[in-house]
């Protein structure tokens, strides 16, 4: 009687745990569930810990940032000594402006994948690194692909095909959540572009957000870690003005090329 009361106990759990906990849902809704959280959210604020490329050398320590879309971005590597800056970054929509103050030198131009890479050595598009440090990855044109539920981890793998090439995605769609887990973006070359790995989802003005995030470009060979703190220290959709994004450098820095 014991042994049948265990065999039906696995049984149903082995069910339970293959199934979706909610309707299946089709790529199309997918999709068009990532293009409203990504309307959804056009600026963000945080206060982070990075453990990152600066120049040259690994440096780990605190990172303001926020963005906004349109190509807005704008970073300040704090010293770890006295909050100073060593290094900061700002696109203004149009053209950018990087200060490495630890090398007394300075890059300007215009703003557009090549500017994340100055500071992180990771190739993004402004707004691409907005939507993926909210949690909201961009997505191909045109996208077709498929679905397939994975019932070990409890979520679901989306393929989309398009016009940039190919995008997996993992999400979380359990208790009405639609967190992206992980999302990677494959080249029409065969080559991986961008990755990205979200954990720690959290709330943020009645948004969720993940709290870690762990970005990878292989082609650079370069990765980037980032805590981005908690609620406190985090804002989502908050009015920045244009002077937010606008940087001048010192008089008289060598150009850093």
């Amino acid at each position: 009687m014991r042994l049948a009361l265990v065999l039906f106990v696995v049984a149903c759990s082995g069910t339970a745990k293959s199934t979706r906990p909610y309707p299946e849902p089709s790529v199309e809704e997918v999709v068009a569930r990532l293009a409203k959280a990504r309307a959804e959210l056009t600026s963000f604020r945080a206060d982070s810990t990075m453990d990152y490329w600066l120049g040259g050398q690994r440096a780990k320590g605190e990172v303001l940032v926020m963005g906004a879309v349109g190509a807005k971005i704008r970073f300040a590597a704090l010293s770890p000594a006295g909050g100073s800056s060593m290094a900061e970054m700002a696109c203004d929509g149009q053209s950018f402006v990087y200060v490495d103050y630890q090398n007394n030198c300075s890059i300007t131009g215009p703003c557009n994948e090549r500017s994340i890479a100055q500071f992180f050595h990771i190739e993004l598009a402004p707004d691409d690194f907005l939507h993926l440090a909210v949690g909201t990855p961009p997505m191909v044109a045109n996208p077709k692909g498929t679905l397939t539920w994975d019932a070990n981890r409890g979520i679901e793998h989306v393929e989309l095909v398009g016009t940039e090439g190919t995008e997996k995605l993992a999400i979380d769609m359990k208790d009405g959540h639609f967190d992206v887990l992980d999302a990677e973006l494959v080249g029409t070359d065969g080559k991986t572009k961008w990755s990205v790995t979200n954990t720690d989802f959290i709330d943020v003005g009645g948004k969720r957000v993940p709290n870690k995030s762990q970005f990878k470009s292989p082609t650079n060979k370069q990765d980037l870690l980032v805590d981005w703190g908690d609620a406190a220290n985090r804002s989502v959709n908050v009015a920045l003005g244009a002077a937010k994004f606008q940087l001048a450098p010192p008089d008289g820095l060598r150009s850093c090329q």
